[in-house]
């Protein structure tokens, strides 16, 4: 399927588990799954090497970290699916962790007109 389109993650998680209970085999097992997961963060770490200075090998390809990021998020899912988790809820759980632990722990953007009348503001002085 070409063209954009947006996934919830329980749209995604549907697909994932539709094609993969085509066959008998299912899901592979929890220790395989992690090895993969393993396996396709190490291709990202090769890809963004490759993007921030270490040129690949002769005859090795630059890598294309939008599929690679997408083959991680695959194996994911299919950690998620075999162990029946609901990635939804736990990405929201993350977030809300994340939200609030990190709240003031970076100093924040000002919005434009904060930043615009802090500027008159010093100016004035």
């Amino acid at each position: 399927m070409l063209g954009r389109m947006s996934l919830t993650f329980q749209e995604a998680s549907a697909r994932v588990d539709a094609f993969i209970s085509q066959f008998e085999e299912g899901y592979f097992p929890p220790l395989l799954m992690l090895a993969r997961l393993t396996e396709e963060t190490g291709e990202i770490a090769r890809v963004i090497a490759h993007q921030n200075g270490k040129t690949p090998k002769a005859g090795e390809d630059a890598g294309d970290l939008e599929m690679e990021l997408a083959d991680l998020l695959f194996v994911t899912i299919c950690m998620a699916n075999e162990r029946g988790l609901d990635l939804e809820r736990g990405f929201e759980r993350m977030m809300a962790k994340i939200e609030r632990r990190d709240a003031t722990r970076w100093t924040k953007k000002d919005a434009p007109q904060e930043a615009a009348d802090r500027a008159a503001e010093e100016g004035a002085l």
